[in-house]
This record gives C-alpha cells, structure tokens and sequence, in this order.
C-alpha cells in the first residue's frame, strides 16, 4: 500500500470539496489513501462480532466507502471528521445487518461487541449490538454531542483530541462526555437506565 505525506488525506478531500479537477482521480486518491486505515478500524470492530458473522472486513470497508461515496459532496473538514462520519456509517451497517440478522433468527444469535480497555465502558465488558444502538439512541435524546463521542470513540476508536476536532470543542470537555457517557451506557444495557 502506498504511503502519503502527512496533510495529504486533506488534501484530497479539500480537492473533493471544491471539485478541483478529475473527481474520479480523486476519488481513487481518497481510496487509495483510506482503505489501509478503514480496513484496520473494521477489522477491529469485526473481531468484537460473533464467530460466524457473515460480514468480513472488507466488505464492510467496501459498504462504508460505498456510503461515503455517497455522501462525496459532503464539506469535509479533514482528516478526523473524514473518519468521524466513517464511524457512523460502520455503526449504521452494523446495526443494520444485526436487525437483518436478528429479524431473520427471530431475536436468536444476536451480535456482541466486546470494547476492548482503550475504548472500553467498562473493562471487557461484552455487548449486545441493538442494546448498544438503544442505549445510544436514549443517550442521544439527552445528550446528542455526548452519543457522538460514544460513537466516534468506540466505531471508529478515535482518540479525545481527533473527536474533539471533528465535533468542534475542547478535548477536556470531549473527555467529561466521556467520562459521563461511561456511567450511564452499563446502567443503560443493564436495564437500569430511565426509560
């Protein structure tokens, strides 16, 4: 896999925000410049999944980039919020094939996500992905930028600084949210949460 200059992912996507010549080449830049690290984020993520989960790697890649795509005409702001909304899409077809999944088996095999200690709520502990989309959708309805850096830490294992980048605040207050956030999601999945 190539290797780029530090700056070069902004560039390609400053290119792509202001249609700067050949959007095809661009395009192919891009992809050429994200796969390597999307691929990394997915396989970490797919390694949280259940044994025989019938989505890899890289067709997850593929949907995500397919869905970036998608949303080419986006103002990207660089590096971080790139890889902010990748986060959201990874999140998205996850959940979406686990309620495929899930629709298909009546409720039986759901998937698991297990957060690994750098992004972990608490160490080790196993999820259920739809508990897990619930709990963010309930966290959102309190505090949408606090489940955004719930999203972006744990899809996307971004670190404070890169979230805060993409969200636009301070990294000590990304960390407060996160610090929250990690009280309330495991009373959440436990069932606990206020409903």
């Amino acid at each position: 896999m190539p290797t780029f200059e530090p700056g070069a992912l902004t560039r390609i996507l400053n290119d792509l925000n202001e249609a700067k010549g050949d959007r095809e080449l661009i395009s192919s830049r891009l992809y050429e410049q994200v796969y390597g690290e999307l691929h990394r984020i997915a396989s970490r993520m797919m390694r949280r999944e259940r044994p025989n989960h019938t989505l890899q790697s890289t067709a997850l890649v593929n949907e995500v980039y397919i869905k970036l795509a998608d949303e080419s005409l986006s103002n990207w702001q660089g590096r971080a919020h790139f890889f902010g909304i990748a986060a959201r899409a990874m999140r998205q077809i996850l959940v979406d094939h686990a309620r495929k999944h899930t629709a298909e088996k009546r409720g039986g095999d759901l998937q698991r996500v297990t957060l690994q200690d750098d992004v972990a709520l608490t160490g080790g502990l196993d999820l259920d992905l739809m508990a897990l989309e619930t709990a963010l959708e309930h966290l959102a309805e309190q505090d949408a930028r606090m489940a955004r850096v719930v999203e972006m830490r744990v899809f996307a294992g971004m670190i404070s600084r890169e979230v805060a980048h993409v969200i636009g605040v301070s990294k000590r207050t990304v960390d407060e949210d996160w610090k929250v956030a990690k009280l309330f999601l495991p009373r959440e999945l436990s069932g606990n949460g206020a409903t």
